[in-house]
């Protein structure tokens, strides 16, 4: 492979896992690679991981709110998803100081210990997950599994009836899969449109009868807005929040759930290894599931002034796009890094981030149900193998697993009763 056979911008290549030999071939000779761009500017990559620290930690020069987070320019967006400008209002698309005020609003609902007081419900949950497949001795893994703690877990914490999250899964789908054959319909564009009315009604709800949930703490909370005076958040600011929980709070740990269990069925030594000592190395194989799947491919930043990255000159109004993927196979940063290793350590992977104002506020939840369902999956489908391979989304954004065919040997319910209090 050349340099000129390099294309970020095709997404059948990331289908087909190619991407992987591209990044290589970039980190060895052009960490910072221009690539021009049919319907836009042309942007910059950053591939390798000490470039991408840097860039996520400065987030006054490389600004993720003057051109939003995607490679794609936000009036395309737009056009694509039917959504709204979510530059200045959405987490991802804010800048400090705005950002930090956001953040604040939501942050205690995540911290290690409002996710501790979660830890024996959502057990409880990922027991009656398997419950509903182990009888069967076959299931989809992504759908039956892997979607469904995340899903229960957003749900629960932002105050959503659980008889509600397949609405959630459907909507994160579609807006997520507008470019993937089997989520892409005349429904894209209306999907965001119906979650913003289901934020709306459920805002409505709780401002009759309040809980203690994030939408609750949203519609009372008080903010400093930007004329330096106290404020409540609008419809719109609450609509943003909702699609950020509702996409952000399923979608990457479903897909870091699924890429998991394809790395241990495929490399049965470590699943061995994991299954032989899961309180030894539970928490270093969750880890390194983040860092193999790197759910979330790229984020996209805006050069706000003349800077440089590794050594070499940008100019403000440039895009950069910061690859979490290949700077998580940095042969610099990790030893043999296209092994799957369940015991590596250090591990100071980007999946959640490389640090700086926009580290993943549900970092402390994901590795948590990350912990439940391998310790499920090993003590009670120890045997479970694929049936086929894995149907990966075709996108450049996301790294998606939407089908896993897997089968095991069946076994009995534990039904563990009521779900705790």
């Amino acid at each position: 492979m050349r340099l000129d056979d390099v294309d970020l911008l095709d997404l059948d290549r990331f289908v087909a896992q190619e991407h992987y030999d591209m990044f290589a071939l970039l980190r060895r000779e052009d960490p910072l690679h221009w690539h021009e761009e049919p319907d836009g500017p042309g942007f910059w990559n950053v591939v390798r991981y000490d470039d991408l620290v840097e860039v996520n930690r400065q987030a006054e020069i490389f600004s993720s709110e003057v051109g939003g987070i995607s490679i794609a320019e936000p009036v395309a967006i737009e056009e694509m998803t039917g959504s709204f400008d979510l530059r200045g209002v959405l987490m991802l698309t804010t800048d400090p100081p705005k950002h930090t005020r956001y953040r604040k609003l939501v942050n205690r609902g995540f911290t290690p210990r409002m996710i501790g007081l979660l830890e024996k419900y959502l057990r409880h949950r990922t027991t009656l997950i398997v419950d509903e497949v182990i009888e069967d001795g076959e299931c989809d893994f992504v759908i039956d599994v892997a979607a469904e703690l995340p899903l229960q877990a957003i749900a629960e914490i932002m105050g959503v009836p659980q008889e509600d999250r397949q609405k959630l899964f459907d909507w994160s789908n579609k807006m997520i899969g507008i470019d993937d054959p089997e989520y892409a319909s005349d429904d894209n564009r209306a999907a965001a449109t119906e979650l913003y009315s289901y934020a709306n009604s459920l805002a409505a709800q709780r401002r009759e009868d309040p809980r203690d949930d994030i939408i609750t703490r949203l519609i009372n909370a008080e903010v400093i807005g930007d004329d330096g005076q106290p404020t409540t958040l609008n419809e719109f600011e609450i609509d943003a929040f909702m699609l950020l929980l509702s996409v952000a709070g399923n979608e990457t740990t479903r897909n870091a759930t699924s890429h998991g269990l394809w790395q241990l069925m495929t490399n049965p030594d470590q699943f061995e290894r994991l299954k032989a000592d899961r309180d030894g190395l539970m928490d270093t194989a969750v880890d390194e599931i983040v860092r193999y799947a790197s759910p979330v491919l790229h984020f996209r930043r805006t050069v706000t002034a003349d800077t440089e990255i590794g050594g070499r000159p940008v100019t403000a109004g440039d895009k950069v796009v910061m690859w979490h993927v290949s700077a998580n196979r940095d042969e610099d940063q990790f030893e043999d890094p296209d092994r799957f290793d369940v015991s590596r350590s250090p591990n100071h992977h980007v999946g959640f981030g490389g640090g700086g104002p926009h580290f993943c506020l549900g970092a402390n939840l994901a590795r948590m149900e990350l912990r439940l369902v391998f310790d499920e999956v090993c003590r009670r489908l120890p045997d479970v193998t694929p049936t086929g391979e894995p149907a990966r989304l075709r996108s450049n954004f996301i790294n998606g697993i939407k089908h896993l065919p897997v089968r095991f040997t069946p076994g009995n319910r534990v039904d563990p009763g009521p779900l705790p209090d």
